[in-house]
């Protein structure tokens, strides 16, 4: 995947064009209080972190925002050659999952942040510390094809006899989201591993990313994968035969945190991007964009329910930063890959 990479100047142009947010009037929402550059290292969708920068400079027009994105890995590759070299460039990194985040930390990247306004952050995602900040849900739950010959409610479900040789999920080699679903499950007490090894048993088969699962169901190949939400959603909102399930018995959730760097070199900028995220403004973007919004007060996207009755599965981040990798070498050792 190519690295994408963008400066906004003070004219910011060319959005107009592509339907980016405008910027509002001058006394609406506008703020001077901060400016200079800001380096933005993200995860994000292209159109999503232009959308989501151009919001953010209505705001603070003072503020020049260059970003690139990739994806979680390549941006690490990235930063940690830039590291070796000296010189870490991103001020703000926005990437998928806090496990990146918990090794940053170790390592003494992150800057304790407490400055950073909350918004409507559920206390149970508040990172005590004030190292990183979650600022929406990705949840991973369960999809089926609209035929499929059950609705399943709950995880244990895919292990009923009509889903044998039935469920395709996303390898947690691939996935980022992926990785999180099996150490959530490995944490779970009432699943743990011992849920892993009865459904690979089972015949679920690992496919690539969350796509090549959505293909693998909406052409019926699979009566039923594990996915992330806004996929299924938003292709069963296009007319796909695919449904979402957000089990009763919980989902797991990556959180697209967002963090400052201890060698930003304009932590007043970086502390004006991150209250923007989890604003009231920001927010609704994340909404509209097609995620959970980390406030539950938000409104969904339209497919999803209300966020309060989503139960997340708790997940220690910092033990699933150092048990994950000997759960990704158990798991491909389960499916023999």
């Amino acid at each position: 995947m190519t690295l994408h990479r963008r400066g906004f100047g003070l004219a910011a142009a060319g959005f107009a064009a592509t339907g980016m947010l405008g910027r509002p009037a001058l006394g609406q929402g506008t703020s001077s209080g901060v400016s200079g550059p800001l380096v933005l290292y993200t995860s994000q969708l292209e159109p999503d972190a232009a959308q989501t920068v151009e919001a953010f400079r209505a705001r603070h027009p003072g503020v020049t925002v260059e970003w690139i994105r990739a994806g979680t890995g390549q941006i690490m590759t990235r930063l940690r050659a830039e590291i070796a070299a000296g010189q870490p460039r991103p001020d703000v990194l926005l990437l998928a999952d806090s496990l990146t985040f918990e090794g940053l930390r170790r390592e003494g990247r992150l800057r304790p942040s407490p400055e950073v306004q909350l918004g409507g952050t559920p206390a149970a995602q508040v990172d005590a510390a004030r190292g990183y900040f979650a600022t929406k849900l990705i949840t991973t739950g369960i999809v089926h094809h609209a035929r499929a010959p059950f609705v399943p409610k709950a995880w244990t479900d895919l292990l009923e006899p009509r889903a044998r040789n039935q469920v395709a999920m996303p390898s947690p080699a691939v996935s980022g989201a992926a990785a999180i679903h099996l150490t959530a499950l490995a944490q779970n007490p009432a699943l743990g591993w011992s849920y892993v090894e009865r459904l690979v048993a089972h015949g679920v088969q690992a496919r690539g990313g969350n796509g090549p699962v959505m293909q693998a169901v909406a052409g019926g190949e699979r009566a039923f994968g594990i996915a992330i939400d806004y996929l299924p959603i938003r292709e069963a909102a296009k007319g796909a035969p695919v449904r979402f399930v957000f089990p009763e018995d919980g989902v797991s959730a990556i959180t697209e945190p967002a963090a400052i760097l201890s060698t930003t070199r304009n932590a007043p900028a970086a502390i004006a991007f991150l209250d923007f995220l989890l604003s009231r403004q920001g927010q609704e973007l994340a909404s509209r964009q097609g995620f959970l919004p980390i406030d539950p007060e938000v409104a969904p996207p339209a497919g999803f329910p209300d966020p309060k009755t989503i139960r997340i599965m708790p997940l220690d981040a910092a033990r699933a930063a150092a048990e994950q990798p000997e759960l990704l070498r158990r798991f491909a050792a389960l499916v023999g890959g």
